[in-house]
Order: C-alpha cells, then sequence, then structure tokens
C-alpha cells in the first residue's frame, strides 16, 4: 500500500472515530472530544486519591472540614436537582463524592478529581475569608469534575500523541531529528503553547461560569466570586508567567468575564429549593 493511500484510510478511519467521540459540555454545550473512557479515569483518580490521603498531612480543624463538606453536600443536591428540572440527563449520577482538608499553609489551592473527589488546602482560608468565597472556590473545582475536563484533556492529549508519532513516520524520522538537536521535545513545547494551553484556559474559563452557576443554584452569593480573584492576584502579584505559556487565564481576564456573567446568572440560575 503506498504512502498516500494508507493517510487517507488513516484519515477516514480517525474522522469517524473522532466524529462518533463527540459530546457537548452540560449548561455551556461546547462541543467536547472524550476518546478515554470515563469509568477508567475515574477509577484511577480514585486510586490516586487514597495515595494522597496517604501521604498527605490532613487537617485536624474538624469545623472546617465539616464546612467544606456541608458545600459540597448542597451542591452535590443542586446540580443534580438542576439536571432533575431541566429533564436532563445528569453527569453526576456516578460520581463517589469525598472532600478533605489538607493541612498546608503554604498551599493556596484545591482541586477536584473525575468523579468528585475533592481535595483543599488550609492555604486557601487566607484568600477565601467566608462562606461565599469557600463556595467560589469548590464551585469551580466542582465544575471540572461536571463538565469532564480530565476526560477530555486525556482524549485531546492521546490524540496529540498519535498525530506526533504518525507525522514523524511520514517525515522520515525529522521530527525526531530535530529533537535530538535541540536537546528538548520542541514539537511537544509547541503544541502545548500553541493547543494544550490555550485549551486548558478554556476549560478555567469554563469551569469559572459552572462554578458560579452552581453556587448560585446552591444558595451562595456569588458577588463574593471576583473578590476571590483580586486577593489571589495581589497574592500571586509579580509572580504569575504571561498567560500564552499559563494553563490558567491571568486573574484581570478572569474577573472581567467574571463581572459580565454576574447578571446573567444572578437571573437565569437562582437558588434551588428542594421540598
Amino acid at each position: 500500500m503506498n504512502r498516500r493511500k494508507f493517510l487517507s484510510y488513516v484519515g477516514c478511519g480517525c474522522c469517524g472515530f473522532i466524529l462518533n467521540s463527540c459530546a457537548t459540555a452540560p449548561i455551556t454545550e461546547r462541543r467536547q472530544l472524550k476518546i478515554i473512557p470515563e469509568s477508567k479515569l475515574n477509577a484511577q483518580a480514585a486510586a490516586i486519591f487514597e495515595k494522597v490521603k496517604e501521604r498527605e498531612k490532613m487537617s485536624d480543624d474538624k469545623k472546617s472540614l465539616n464546612e467544606i463538606k456541608e458545600i459540597g453536600k448542597r451542591m452535590e443536591n443542586s446540580i443534580s436537582e438542576y439536571f432533575y428540572q431541566a429533564k436532563l440527563d445528569d453527569p453526576t449520577i456516578n460520581f463517589d463524592w469525598e472532600y478533605i482538608l489538607i493541612d498546608n499553609k503554604k498551599v493556596r489551592n484545591a482541586w477536584c478529581m473525575p468523579g468528585g473527589k475533592i481535595a483543599v488546602y488550609t492555604g486557601i482560608f487566607d484568600v477565601t475569608k467566608n462562606t461565599n468565597g469557600l463556595a467560589s472556590v469548590m464551585g469551580h473545582e466542582i465544575a471540572h469534575a461536571v463538565a469532564k475536563h480530565s476526560v477530555e484533556r486525556a482524549s485531546r492529549g492521546a490524540l496529540l500523541n498519535t498525530g506526533t508519532q504518525l507525522l514523524d513516520i511520514f517525515t522520515g524520522g525529522k521530527l525526531s531529528q530535530v529533537n535530538r538537536a535541540t536537546g528538548m521535545n520542541t514539537v511537544g513545547l509547541l503544541s502545548q503553547l500553541g493547543i494544550m494551553n490555550p485549551f486548558n484556559r478554556k476549560q478555567e474559563s469554563e469551569a469559572d461560569y459552572l462554578g458560579m452557576i452552581f453556587s448560585s443554584l446552591s444558595g451562595y452569593d456569588i458577588r463574593e466570586t471576583p473578590k476571590i480573584w483580586e486577593r489571589m492576584k495581589e497574592f500571586n502579584k509579580g509572580k504569575s508567567p504571561p498567560e500564552f505559556m499559563s494553563t490558567h487565564p491571568s486573574a484581570e481576564n478572569r474577573i472581567k468575564k467574571i463581572n459580565e456573567w454576574m447578571s446573567e446568572i444572578t437571573l437565569e440560575y437562582p437558588p434551588i429549593i428542594k421540598s
């Protein structure tokens, strides 16, 4: 089989595979590519989460942990109720929610693994300041899981790797030669800056938007959200990389978009009260 015919077969096969693997993000309806099974990632995340609990020091601040769990439970219920009322499939139906508080005041962060495994670091309290602030942060992290961002990133990464390998084969190993000559994964770096970083910033912005919706549905005051990023901006002053090199939007852009969304979300996604 000649090269042209082989490429046409590969191209047609990949197109068919991609078309069959397209989905949409909940609420935003942004088109997504998902070729990695969600169940596989959820199982891997659960195993990693157990190792995190073993290796990290868990906080003995029961009051703060209970607050985190209470916020999480309210969001779980409001998210499920929203999709039920909208007569849509609940994207969290197979989640096994779990919340931990890691004792590390130097880390101002929180994260959510696929399947609803959420970790909060005690350092984030310097930024959140209050319950509504904490809800803003948790809403953002929960949004990553609800929108299946990890599945999407893994799928894009797998597709990008396959495409790079095929390109290397059909250029006679030219890409490998460039990597050896420069002593770095040049193609990988360009792909990161030109494809993955902008895509990750899009996911972060989507998580900001969905997180505000989930906070509002759960009865929290989303007016605290821009204040969170104002405080984070002060903490990170002079330490943030240029946006094109980052997987996250700049604080200025986040605050601008959050303020633009405020009225819309307040009106269209009021608190859901279950009878």
